[in-house]
């Protein structure tokens, strides 16, 4: 059972049968001519999840969620074209401007539709820099969630991609910068650092750069805090993997 869309029928179910009763009969499914009424008393008896291709394939029969009339929750919505407003779900009426429930809302409660899933995860590639004379050990599609930050990208490529060999025998005198994109990027240059005040493990640590898209001209050097999705829907702005 999907419990936010139960969640939504439970607090609109006042308004549903407002709505139902100021629209008249309305056909079934099936063809008939369903008076309001009975719709209403259908509808509170039963909460049927139908076969949906964005849902979850479920066709068993589910009581309705039912919340306090005494100690009503309220919802509380605000459109682009109006004001915020607030009403206590029992207060609902059907006369309210139906452009100020989200579409998604009506789609659920009206149709029994939920919005398409989002995908959780993330494919992107990792590519050496031109001119770079860092080896990448694994190559292939990569996945990883969409929240994955690029400073987690950069731990992955030192210790999976880079360190061929142990951490204190690794030659860093130079700047590694891997391209996020299709085809190899030119790198952002300059030397590694050691900055003092730096302790010995991280004077160890090579310097990562991540650069996104596939022109040399449009790189971009990635900030560490930037997700995959940030970057995928930003930056990147195309359908293809990353």
């Amino acid at each position: 059972v999907n419990l936010a869309r139960e969640t939504l029928k439970g607090l609109l179910v006042h308004w549903l049968a407002k709505r139902r009763q100021r629209h008249g009969t309305q056909a079934s499914a099936n063809g008939d001519v369903v008076s309001g009424k009975d719709m209403t008393a259908r509808s509170s008896a039963h909460s049927r999840i139908e076969v949906d291709g964005n849902a979850e394939n479920d066709s068993l029969v589910y009581p309705p969620f039912e919340f306090s009339t005494v100690s009503p929750p309220s919802i509380i919505t605000e459109g682009s074209q109006g004001g915020p407003w607030r009403k206590k779900i029992t207060e609902l009426d059907a006369t309210e401007d139906e452009k100020d429930f989200p579409l998604w809302v009506l789609d659920c409660v009206l149709n029994n539709r939920l919005p398409p899933r989002e995908k959780t995860k993330c494919s992107f590639y990792l590519h050496p820099c031109e001119g770079s004379a860092v080896r990448i050990l694994t190559q292939g599609k990569l996945s990883a969630p969409r929240i994955l930050r690029m400073h987690k990208v950069v731990n992955y490529v030192i210790e999976k991609l880079v360190l061929d060999k142990p951490i204190d025998s690794l030659n860093i005198d130079g700047t590694y910068a891997a391209g996020l994109g299709g085809q190899p990027q030119h790198s952002a240059g300059g030397e590694g650092s050691l900055r003092s005040g730096l302790k010995p493990w991280q004077k160890l640590r090579p310097s990562i750069e991540i650069l996104c898209n596939n022109q040399a001209s449009q790189s971009y050097v990635l900030s560490p805090e930037m997700s995959l999705a940030t970057v995928r829907a930003y930056i990147w702005k195309r359908p293809e993997d990353l």
